[in-house]
């Protein structure tokens, strides 16, 4: 998949990956109970998110402002 995103074919993904997502992703949706609740470019999505579920779910992921994401959070 990262080598099609790379050629530059349209895809549409459906991962729990962030860290995959925000590397080859032009546009997150996030969708929450079967409905979109976000949509929004990478960079704006993982560092801005505008509704409170799409920050819920971001939190349970450790941020690397250079690495980006890393695994999520050990409760």
């Amino acid at each position: 998949m990262l080598e099609l995103a790379r050629e530059g074919s349209t895809m549409v993904i459906v991962t729990h990956e962030m860290q995959f997502a925000r590397a080859v992703a032009d546009r997150i949706i996030f969708v929450d109970k079967g409905e979109i609740v976000e949509e929004n470019i990478p960079s704006e999505f993982f560092t801005k998110p505008k509704t409170e579920r799409a920050r819920q779910f971001l939190n349970m992921f450790e941020f690397d402002a250079v690495k980006g994401i890393e695994n999520k959070k050990s409760k």
